[in-house]
């Protein structure tokens, strides 16, 4: 994980640093103990005016709330920690624009798919106009949010049109950027009664899933299962598509817990497809 600073780059991850703890929890899936190490960093270093940790370590406890389902919870973090962001690093800083673009991910998890569409369109703009390196993946980041929001909101030749559009653009990005890009377009193709396309899109997405550390596979546990069975379902090929939301679900609830936005949906998936 990594966090940017005004000058270069923040290692959360350093010996040094008082978010090293939280974030090698974070890492290793145990999100209730990097929750509560995160906001107990975040406690102790309130009282600190410009202390560059406090909204950092804000923007960790909500992110690990968000994974444990408590989508709810992460946006009250990110709501808390927001002006913290913009009054230390300044309201157009990558930094601040990272912080905005995870909270729309969080109101899309609650189902305020246009909120998160509104708000990851203003935030990739603004990083489209920085300068630094890190803004690239910020925009990035903001961009998949977007197509994610639309194909919720059912605009699904919309949400197809952007994502072809950013991964032609980003030739080289980082593979877990190609990864969610690609489960976005599997959604929006499936959407689209588009299931033959879907399926070799969700098949491609899984190649880069097997090729990324593991601690970089975790955060998209089950989403890859999720797009194949569903477009598995679409093709009429019911029994493989009963095994892949099964299997989806089962890795939900191993890592991300029952109330998280990704378990629900392939719990619901897993009972439209029936026993």
């Amino acid at each position: 994980m990594r966090i940017f600073r005004p000058r270069g780059l923040l290692d959360v991850a350093s010996v040094r640093s008082p978010l090293a703890q939280a974030v090698a929890l974070h890492r290793a899936g145990r999100h209730a103990d990097a929750e509560r190490e995160a906001r107990a960093v975040a406690a102790s270093r309130s009282r600190r005016r410009n202390d560059t940790w406090a909204p950092v370590a804000l923007g960790i406890a909500a992110h690990a709330a968000g994974a444990q389902g408590r989508h709810t919870e992460a946006v009250a973090l990110y709501d808390e920690a927001l002006p913290l962001f913009a009054r230390i690093f300044g309201d157009g800083h990558p930094q601040t624009l990272k912080a905005r673009s995870d909270r729309a991910q969080q109101l899309a998890s609650l189902g305020r798919h246009a909120e998160c569409e509104a708000e990851c369109a203003d935030v990739a703009s603004a990083a489209a106009r920085r300068t630094e390196p890190e803004a690239a993946d910020v925009a990035l980041a903001a961009r998949n949010g977007q197509v994610f929001a639309l194909t919720a909101l059912g605009r699904h030749p919309e949400a197809e049109a952007l994502a072809r559009e950013v991964l032609a653009a980003a030739q080289g990005m980082p593979q877990r950027f190609s990864l969610v890009l690609r489960l976005n377009l599997a959604r929006s193709l499936n959407g689209q009664a588009r299931h033959e396309e879907a399926l070799a899109e969700a098949e491609q997405a899984l190649r880069l899933h097997r090729g990324l550390p593991a601690a970089e596979q975790r955060p998209e546990t089950g989403a890859v299962g999720l797009a194949e069975a569903t477009a598995l379902l679409g093709l009429g090929r019911r029994d493989e598509a009963r095994a892949r939301a099964v299997a989806a679900h089962d890795a939900c609830l191993g890592v991300l817990g029952p109330d998280h936005r990704r378990t629900e949906e392939a719990r619901e998936l897993r009972g439209r497809i029936g026993a």
